[in-house]
């Protein structure tokens, strides 16, 4: 049997989340220290070594990103840090927990991040129903100033760094980080077009580091304790641990913090205390709405952001909908259509489009209209065509469940 591995979560429920003087005594901010004693470069690599890969989903190198961002425009007068605490993605709840059990982990993740790129001025974009993530942020911020670690010549240093929080207001396509800027910068929630990415011309036009919040509270653990020991959790494509949001037909839902390379069985009878009421396993959706379903073939497969893909799954998010046997992949398939339908900004045309065409091909395909193996082909191509032409991840997220429902399940759809 397995047991959590606490790197991130170590401090939640254990200290006062509105405490920073709990914070120091546990060791907080003197990963900060040490950072604002090293050369940005030497905090870059230490992050690339450790094999830090972004938890938002993507799995990009950190370090890489950081690096990219810091090379971007050598002249600007500005670059910018933006945390992602926005998390609007189905199932997914591992940020809030962070936010809410220990919001200075991240902030000071977010500082570290700022010195490594010469940023010397971050946003915090959270979700506007995040309330107690929204009180606990700001109530760590204040702290942070008074107590010298945010503001003018932090600790001694000659660096300066500030942060403010920005609110988002529902639009899970602002969890996209170029639509994300849009909304920073007052404008409606839109995908902009890439290249440029961020790291060239992000906020403002300046080059801006995007991290969500899972990410950067793992950034003062890798430079306090180092990369070597970071590297002993995981594997070697997929190092360090990941909060894993359980819900669905499990006993135990919640968040569980676990070394990278856990089976999706372990995760289930081990930490979610098994299946609800004994059913047998049926599927689980893997990253939510923008994820890949699963069947029981894949119950022991490592779970990381490699060999998932390996097997056309997704890691994403680290989201697991658990479903027992009756219950309808159909409905949940249905439902993330919807969602994505509901969700899109019209913005393009394949989205705006093909979101409200899937969805009517997903009546048909209930009421058996036509032959149904047909209609399943045609909401594939759609899908497949969205893909290919949609200007953001929303646009193109919907071939995800959709297909892999396809592979597992056609004969019930």
């Amino acid at each position: 049997m397995i047991k959590e591995t606490r790197v991130i979560l170590k401090n939640a429920g254990t200290i006062n989340p509105e405490s920073i003087d709990d914070y120091i005594a546990a060791g907080g901010y003197e990963a900060l220290r040490k950072a604002l004693s090293m050369p940005p470069g030497s905090v870059i690599d230490e992050l690339m070594e450790a094999g830090l890969r972004g938890r938002g989903g993507a799995g990009f190198s950190t370090g890489m990103k950081q690096q990219f961002t810091s090379q971007g425009c050598l002249d600007c007068p500005q670059r910018y840090v933006v945390v992602n605490a926005d998390e609007g993605e189905p199932g997914t709840f591992k940020d809030r927990i962070i936010m809410e059990e220990d919001p200075h982990s991240y902030l000071e993740g977010t500082i570290i991040a700022a010195h490594a790129i010469q940023a010397t001025k971050g946003y915090i974009y959270i979700r506007g129903e995040y309330y107690n993530s929204i009180q606990k942020t700001e109530k760590a911020i204040q702290d942070a100033y008074e107590k010298g670690f945010l503001g003018k010549n932090i600790l001694g240093s000659e660096f300066d760094f500030d942060v403010e929080i920005k609110l988002g207001a529902g639009s899970y396509l602002c969890g996209e980080e170029l639509t994300m800027l849009e909304s920073l910068e007052g404008k409606r929630g839109n995908p902009r077009i890439k290249p440029p990415f961020p790291a060239e011309k992000g906020l403002f036009g300046m080059p801006t580091l995007v991290n969500n919040v899972e990410t950067l509270a793992n950034v003062p653990v890798i430079i306090s304790k180092g990369k070597d020991w970071y590297r002993q959790y995981g594997t070697e494509r997929s190092p360090g641990t990941k909060i894993f949001s359980i819900s669905g037909q499990i006993n135990k839902p919640g968040n569980y913090e676990l070394e990278l390379g856990v089976t999706l069985r372990q995760l289930i009878e081990d930490m979610a205390g098994g299946m609800k009421d004994g059913k047998p396993f049926k599927a689980a959706l893997l990253g939510g709405a923008a994820g890949t379903f699963v069947d029981s073939s894949m119950l022991d497969e490592r779970m990381t952001y490699d060999n998932l893909r390996e097997k056309d799954a997704t890691l994403g998010s680290g989201a697991v909908i658990v479903l027992a046997e009756g219950d309808s992949i159909y409905d949940i398939l249905q439902n993330c259509l919807r969602f994505f339908r509901h969700e899109s900004c019209g913005k393009c045309v394949p989205c705006r489009v093909g979101t409200s065409l899937l969805v009517r091909k997903g009546v048909e395909l209930l009421n058996g209209h036509s032959e149904k193996m047909l209609i399943l082909q045609e909401m594939e191509k759609e899908a497949e065509l969205m893909a290919k032409t949609s200007l953001c991840p929303l646009g193109q997220s919907p071939i995800l469940p959709l297909k892999s429902a396809t592979r597992y399940f056609a004969e019930e759809l």
